[in-house]
């Protein structure tokens, strides 16, 4: 079961009558029963009252001691369809999708050949659930090669072979991803054999008569009949009646009265035809005027986000600095004097505001051990607690940093600047000398498994207790409540301390959705309802499309961050030979787990990777390759100024993507560094910029500008027209705008020539740079790109 989270994050009357929460679409499978849980879905004071009508595509059950909805299809012959329910007194719909690519499964034969004699060799991945188990491979013809035969969805799969108990990657297969720890996992791609495509695109919006006209045009590849029965329109969560739907050929008009679109609205409109589904048409509007016209406030889906290490960005008051004296700890490892002064110095100054930033999110504030501590790891190196995330005292800011009024006023300066502040919150884990750890040993996990092992990294066997140094506890939320109910209260008591507006959560996967689900409902009742404002919470888990999505929802996250597609798209954009498929393939696994209205934090680099500048560079070849020896030995330097154009065209595809982009500090102007710590060096401004750095901070200045001018960049659809070895090439388009957007990173300069959708009738095309106009004859026009850059065309 995916619950597809296409984040709608907005306030409006919330009570425990009401459900004000877009009901988020289910995807479900047919030869399986998908459970979902009630508070997943939307909040409620108690969940009594909740009845499900039948309906006549699927199975229903509501488990009511438990909250659990149980759903599963009765055939993939309806594609989607609207599961209607009554709490209380009202009626709501939920679209449910049907997962068609189950009657499209194939067969795949994993195959292994060892070079020596072996015992047991078996298959694990994301199809079986890392279940090292449950897939054997055989050598049944005695030919020496194992094999296995799996039904697979079209989709993409990561996985290993487990030999004789060690995990290996395929060796016959050149694909590979980074695990997010040093390692690799092997990359099946299954095609979809189905040839049709359907796409629903944006219209435009008219108001005629007191009445908003939502046009919507659906192209099939083909000339089929569209019938209103194929249409599902919801307005919030409830169903568009079929007398305000007019259908003209390929047109499809929703119209609805203007004084039933007061306060904020979503419409949400996809056709379903044959047992296929089109994309989701999402439109945000605020009075009857669509998001990006109106001129409500900005809200998290306008954010930029701009991540910041405190100890390493600026130095505002020398007389805090008290790096950490030990005969073994060098520099790198160290404090180097940044704080909340330099913080707020450059709010004061403006570089945020020259950058387009409208979000902060700054590293862990609290009181860290002022001792230095060994790295498990070899070779054993010794490091502080610079980074924050070592708590010894949860409700203390780190005096390194300054004070907790320092901090207050930072939220205070940033929020005078329109600029958002999220903290970064570890519920993971605490320091060893954090008191919690001696006065409730029972809240967390043993470091001893029983069967001798020390349970240490053991980031998938011991997911939800591991321990990440022998000097963090790690909770165990299985225990009991106790823990839970601390940690989501010393959470909400951060930012009703500091006035900050959401969190980053570390190390999400390795805390049990209990809690978030906990949180979630406590920031509710606590701060979102009182308050009224919304709260957003990006997270942070290395994993596949659907552990990342099982914590994406209206009784969890906002949202996380994006770094499976981040793996993807890193190699296509350093060679030449990766080609843009790749990526548009995992691009759309990603609208299918997060829908394309998401929240999802696009990243090209950040404190956990490899700077993109080393890669784009070539002082480091591969992702998931261990280079923290690189920050000891030889720390990269930026040889090749071309190099700079590589950032500069994956910053022009970071902003022009659905979701929110995330740039980690320095990486505007091209900072390079190997892994943790030398991705940490300490910020540099102004003078202390190359000519070529300087040269791109513009560049990014106005890539980010872009974004925030042009709202189908931060609302819109999204329809690939090209992506190959050279270019890719994607519309972006929401109800005040449509536009064409084209990367080349060949070396060369292309004369392109892109065929349009017919429906879309389009004129012209102007760039929005240079206001260059270009003519569109039989829906065909020439765009010229220049070597290893980017256009943004409007199309009229």
């Amino acid at each position: 079961m995916k619950q597809i989270f296409i984040a709608c994050l907005f306030f409006s009357q919330l009570n425990s009558q009401t459900i004000s929460d877009i009901l988020q679409p289910i995807r479900v499978g047919i030869d399986r029963s998908d459970t979902i849980v009630i508070s997943d879905l939307f909040y409620a004071k108690n969940y009594n009252g909740i009845k499900f009508t039948k309906n006549n595509d699927l199975f229903v059950e509501y488990i009511k001691q438990k909250q659990l909805l149980v759903l599963r299809a009765k055939s993939v012959s309806f594609g989607a369809t609207l599961l209607e329910f009554t709490f209380r007194t009202s009626k709501y719909y939920i679209p449910v999708l049907v997962n068609s690519a189950a009657a499209s499964r194939v067969t795949h034969t994993f195959c292994y050949k060892p070079e020596s004699v072996i015992s047991t060799v078996t298959v694990e991945g994301n199809f079986n659930n890392w279940n090292k188990d449950s897939d054997p491979l055989q050598d049944a013809d005695g030919d020496g090669t194992y094999e296995r035969a799996v039904q697979l969805e079209p989709g993409s799969y990561i996985y290993k072979f487990v030999v004789d108990g060690k995990e290996i990657i395929d060796p016959s297969n050149p694909a590979t991803a980074p695990t997010g720890f040093e390692s690799y996992n092997s990359v099946l791609r299954v095609a979809d054999k189905d040839s049709i495509k359907m796409f629903l695109h944006i219209g435009g919006m008219g108001v005629v008569k007191e009445k908003c006209i939502f046009t919507f045009l659906y192209d099939d590849g083909a000339s089929k009949g569209l019938a209103k029965k194929n249409v599902v329109a919801l307005l919030n969560n409830d169903k568009v009646n079929e007398q305000n739907i007019v259908i003209k050929g390929h047109t499809i008009e929703v119209r609805l009265p203007k004084k039933t679109l007061s306060g904020e609205k979503v419409l949400r409109v996809l056709v379903t035809q044959n047992g296929k589904n089109t994309n989701i048409q999402q439109v945000q509007l605020y009075d009857a005027v669509p998001a990006g016209r109106s001129t409500e406030a900005a809200k998290w889906h306008d954010g930029v986000i701009y991540s910041i290490m405190v100890d390493r960005f600026n130095n505002g008051n020398t007389t805090n600095d008290a790096p950490v004296r030990h005969d073994s700890i060098f520099v790198q490892a160290n404090y180097q004097g940044g704080d909340f002064r330099g913080i707020i110095d450059k709010i004061e100054s403006g570089y945020f505001d020259s950058l387009g930033i409208n979000i902060l999110w700054i590293s862990p504030v609290y009181d860290n051990p002022n001792t230095a501590f060994r790295e498990y790891p070899p070779p054993h190196r010794w490091y502080s607690g610079y980074h924050g995330y070592w708590p010894v005292n949860n409700f203390a800011a780190e005096e390194k940093f300054g004070t907790m009024d320092e901090l207050k006023e930072l939220v205070a300066k940033a929020h005078q600047r329109k600029i958002k502040v999220l903290l970064d919150i570890v519920a993971h884990h605490v320091h060893i000398d954090n008191p919690l750890f001696q006065e409730h040993p029972e809240w967390f996990g043993t470091l001893d498994l029983p069967d001798g092992r020390k349970n240490l990294r053991l980031w998938d066997e011991q997911r939800l207790t591991t321990w990440f140094e022998p000097y963090m506890p790690s909770f165990d939320y299985t225990k009991s409540d106790a823990q839970i109910r601390f940690m989501a209260d010393n959470s909400i008591w951060w930012l009703n301390e500091t006035g900050a507006d959401g969190f980053r959560h570390d190390a999400v996967k390795h805390v049990p959705n209990e809690f978030w689900r906990a949180l979630t409902r406590d920031l509710k009742e606590k701060i979102e309802i009182p308050q009224r404002k919304k709260v957003y919470q990006i997270g942070e888990t290395f994993g596949d499309y659907n552990l990342v999505a099982s914590y994406v929802n209206n009784g969890q996250l906002s949202s996380q961050f994006n770094f499976t597609l981040s793996y993807f798209a890193i190699p296509v954009f350093i060679e030449q030979n990766e080609s843009f498929a790749s990526l548009d393939f995992h691009m759309k696994k990603s609208f299918e787990a997060f829908g394309q209205y998401n929240l999802m934090g696009n990243i090209m680099d950040s404190h956990d990777k490899v700077r993109f500048m080393a890669y784009a560079d070539g002082a480091v070849k591969l992702q998931g390759v261990d280079t923290r020896e690189m920050a000891w030995n030889n720390p990269p330097v930026v040889r090749n100024p071309e190099s700079y154009k590589k950032a500069a065209l994956y910053y022009a595809y970071l902003f022009t993507i659905p979701g929110l982009p995330v740039i980690y500090y320095g990486s505007e102007f091209g900072m390079t560094g190997a892994d943790d710590p030398d991705n940490r060096r300490m910020m540099r401004f102004g003078d202390s910029l190359t000519h070529h750095e300087k040269s791109m901070l513009a560049e990014t200045q106005r890539i980010v500008k872009m974004r925030n001018n042009h709202s189908a960049l931060r609302y819109g659809d999204f329809y690939t027209l090209r992506a190959d070895t050279i270019a890719y090439a994607y519309i972006r388009a929401d109800m005040n705008e449509r536009l064409l957007v084209v990367l080349n990173k060949n070396d060369d300069e292309q004369n392109f020539e892109f065929h349009l959708p017919v429906l879309l009738e389009s004129k012209e095309l102007i760039d929005i740079i240079s206001g260059e106009r270009i003519g569109v004859k039989d829906n065909m026009v020439p765009v010229t790109v220049s070597g290893v850059h980017w256009r943004v065309l409007k199309i009229e």
